[in-house]
């Protein structure tokens, strides 16, 4: 059964040694919403995630993916770009974030359109 993205994060705290006081402050998350996700099997909210993923300095790919249960030739720490968070791209993503299903995935298409034009 794939993991949470909660228990992703109490994951990454664990071998971080961060604590979930500390992890409260520097995500300004206040820390009965972490303790809301160990105890109800939640997730944090979509608007969260670039900021978890800041201060745990991981990729959002590692938070949100069921990294365990895949094969390791398929992931690859070395494919991911650090994307400045004052940059165009950066934006795209939180956009991105902000759509609902149909959108992403007409994006998706259209984005899988413009890379088979090369």
């Amino acid at each position: 059964m794939p993991m949470l993205i909660s228990e992703r994060i109490y994951k990454y705290l664990e071998e971080k040694k961060m604590s979930q006081l500390e992890f409260a402050k520097r995500t300004g998350i206040s820390q009965s919403t972490i303790s809301d996700w160990r105890r109800k099997g939640t997730n944090p909210s979509a608007d969260k995630i670039m900021i978890i993923c800041d201060v745990l300095d991981i990729s959002p790919y590692e938070l949100l993916m069921d990294t365990e249960n895949r094969k390791h030739k398929d992931y690859k720490k070395t494919d991911y770009i650090i994307i400045d968070k004052h940059s165009k791209e950066y934006g795209l993503i939180e956009t991105y974030q902000t759509l609902d299903l149909d959108a992403r995935k007409r994006l998706e298409g259209y984005m899988s359109a413009l890379g088979d034009m090369k």
